[in-house]
């Protein structure tokens, strides 16, 4: 099998458990996906040609936590969007955010560094994180995320997301309101 061939559905072939909580939770749910297997992307450049296959943008997914590290949040938008830390602290009014550790994402979310991704609110029984979606990224028709490893790419689609995926596991998104770039920051 071509590593970047666009597949539908789950793999059929044998999968660490972790990414084979991610396809049965959204088959359970009924969600139609598209996949993409591919070396590890860990960086929004390295999921450009994932992009192309799966026929859709993939999102940034960060983890991100105040100074005390009490509170954490996952924020998920537009993979071109330049992230500033300062802005989404006065939205969410935090004095400090900052990325959260390893050892925090992979407790919470059971997701090790480069393979953060909104399936991973799945692990949070707790409901510890928070989610915040940039405004923007609710105008897309599908999000693109990895199902727990860096090693595949998944799309389905926005609704899916916000009605079927997270109440059925007790997550409400915050939707933020993340600026562009520097001539748009500039002219406020």
């Amino acid at each position: 099998m071509n590593p970047m061939a666009l597949e539908h559905g789950r793999p059929a072939d044998l999968r660490a458990p972790r990414e084979m909580v991610a396809y049965d939770t959204l088959d359970r749910l009924h969600i139609s996906y598209r996949r993409v297997d591919h070396a590890p992307a860990d960086t929004m450049e390295a999921c450009a040609a994932v992009d192309e296959i799966l026929g859709g943008r993939m999102c940034k997914n960060l983890f991100l936590c105040n100074r005390q590290c009490t509170d954490f949040y996952l924020l998920l938008m537009p993979g071109d969007k330049p992230f500033r830390t300062k802005e989404l602290s006065a939205q969410l009014n935090v004095s400090r955010l900052s990325f959260g550790s390893s050892e925090h994402m992979e407790s919470l979310l059971g997701l090790s560094p480069g393979s953060v991704s909104v399936l991973g609110l799945i692990n949070d029984t707790a409901h510890r994180v928070r989610l915040l979606i940039d405004k923007d990224l609710l105008t897309f028709p599908e999000i693109g995320c990895h199902p727990l490893v860096n090693t595949s790419s998944v799309a389905f689609s926005i609704e899916d997301l916000l009605h079927t995926l997270l109440p059925s596991i007790g997550h409400s998104p915050t939707v933020v309101e993340l600026s562009h770039g520097e001539n748009e920051a500039n002219a406020r």
